[in-house]
């Protein structure tokens, strides 16, 4: 791959000695300054342990593990490491589970994120002077701002449509020729059924971004083949300071580089906290080395992944890649003694023919026994038994099929709501 296919070679490509030297050293300073916030170091200290114990990279085992739950009970800025008048910007989580996760940015954080989502962006194949759309949301979400600080930082045209007004949307996109489309998962097969629906071509489209939801690879294939564009992975959280921050997968498609000069990545069982073997399925925990108001510190993310590969990478890159998310810990469902996910119903539906993307998974209760009822919008031929029947072979229980018309079940503009909850009396 050309030296134009990256933003910064000489850290996209660095020596794992030379990332590790780097996390070595950030790690240390991390640590030092957390250890100045009241909160962090009631932590440590619970966890008996100081600043000065991190020796070598295997000792950040040492330090105590953070979820979400320390961002709420410390709500709004209790974890900040910084004094608030260095506090540039702030985003947070929706909070529609209970108190919002709120990420404070110093101009410094602002950098960092617009460094590491313009390297998305380079490693996507976009080049200074490309037009690319922006379809999420600009607000607290943090999901726009982490697209357009990219942008700013990789040198391209942007158009910031943020969310909604899809044909207006597909209009843009023909009118300024977007060559890079970036849209949360579920959007991007709205984009699709509108733009279909206009009967629009997009010629200039080559390029989509997608994050925030799990991307199965037959929905990928879906966007991929209808869209005419090349679909990427981009992952990042509002704890490690948004989309993009942690990585994205290279035009290989062979797994998601984590910016490992920046973050430190583990996979531990959920359970002991123990690392799991290379390729074993653990939960994602991460360590933030150069941000200033709020990094974090072993943050259990709950995403489900594993490591595929410490070798470079075909193309040229040297960081670290897993597994895209397979799910969420705490979305895994339980039905009937077996456990499953949400992306593996959506892979499975996907691989019917004449199955469309748009789908619910109802959970129905009745005298509390659990029972799975799928909705999915399928074409004209597609039966309520051809849907079960795959489904059984592939989940290995059998969950009623439903099949709707093309365009009948409700849509949103964001994140799809998937999973519904039913209790009957």
């Amino acid at each position: 791959m050309e030296a134009s296919q990256y933003l910064n070679p000489q850290e996209e490509t660095a020596s794992v000695d030379q990332l590790r030297a780097w996390q070595l050293e950030r790690l240390q300073k991390i640590v030092r300054h957390v250890w100045r916030n009241a909160a962090f170091r009631k932590l440590f200290e619970e966890q008996g342990v100081g600043p000065d114990d991190v020796k070598t990279l295997e000792d950040i085992t040492k330090l105590p593990m953070v979820s979400k739950d320390i961002f709420r009970q410390t709500y709004p800025l209790g974890l900040c490491c910084v004094d608030e008048r260095e506090i540039a910007e702030m985003h947070m989580s929706s909070g529609s589970t209970g108190t919002p996760v709120v990420m404070p940015y110093t101009r410094n954080d602002l950098t960092q994120w617009g460094e590491c989502m313009a390297r998305c962006y380079r490693m996507a194949g976009a080049q200074p002077g490309d037009v690319t759309q922006i379809t999420p949301t600009f607000g607290l979400f943090n999901g726009g701002f982490g697209f357009y600080h990219g942008a700013r930082t990789a040198g391209l045209f942007i158009v910031p449509a943020s969310s909604g007004h899809t044909q207006r949307q597909v209009t843009l996109a023909k009118d300024f020729g977007t060559k890079v489309f970036g849209a949360v998962v579920s959007y991007g097969i709205r984009f699709l059924e509108e733009r279909n629906a206009m009967g629009i071509e997009l010629p200039a489209m080559k390029i989509g971004i997608f994050g925030a939801e799990t991307f199965s690879d037959e929905l990928k294939k879906r966007l991929t083949a209808g869209l005419e564009i090349e679909a990427f992975d981009i992952y990042g959280m509002t704890e490690t300071g948004g989309v993009g921050t942690l990585g994205q997968d290279c035009s290989a498609h062979n797994g998601i580089h984590v910016w490992e000069d920046h973050y430190l990545a583990e996979v531990l069982d959920p359970m002991t906290h123990k690392p799991v073997a290379d390729g074993q399925v653990g939960e994602l925990t991460i360590t933030s080395l150069t941000r200033e108001a709020l990094p974090v510190i072993r943050f259990r993310t709950g995403d489900l992944t594993r490591i595929l590969s410490r070798e470079r990478c075909a193309c040229g890159r040297t960081h670290l890649r897993i597994a895209p998310v397979t799910g969420r810990i705490d979305d895994m469902l339980i039905v009937k003694g077996v456990n499953f996910f949400p992306r593996q119903v959506e892979q499975a539906l996907l691989e019917i023919p004449g199955v469309l993307p748009n789908y619910q998974i109802i959970i129905e209760e009745r005298d509390g026994v659990k029972d799975v009822r799928i909705h999915v919008e399928a074409e004209a031929g597609v039966t309520g038994y051809m849907v079960e029947k795959h489904l059984k072979e592939r989940l290995q229980f059998s969950p009623k099929g439903d099949v709707f018309a093309p365009g009948t079940l409700p849509r949103q503009e964001g994140k799809a709501q998937r999973v519904f909850y039913e209790k009957k009396d």
